[in-house]
């Protein structure tokens, strides 16, 4: 028992320290307004798009529905979003 319980610790200790330092934006999902998310790398856009998505009620995205997703959100953002716009209201697939 103690065994597991030390692994499961190792394992919590280390999903804390991926995702807490992974986002500069704080990963707020849907939250995001469109200048945090076009300030972002890729793989923070990624990740916010991925809790945008699951936050919805969907499963973790394919790679397809993720890249879809972001295309859309960024074209949104460059087009008809403001910089205070949350990338939740931009249509997505």
């Amino acid at each position: 028992m103690k065994r597991w319980a030390m692994m499961l610790a190792t394992g919590v200790a280390a999903a804390t320290l991926v995702t807490g330092c992974s986002s500069t934006i704080g990963n707020k999902g849907g939250e995001t307004t469109c200048k945090e998310f076009t300030a972002a790398d890729e793989k923070t856009q990624n990740e916010t798009i991925t809790k945008m998505l699951t936050d919805q009620g969907k499963n973790e995205p394919s790679n397809l529905e993720l890249s879809a997703t972001r295309a859309a959100v960024s074209g949104y953002c460059q087009t008809l979003g403001t910089p205070d716009t949350k990338i939740s209201q931009a249509p997505h697939p």
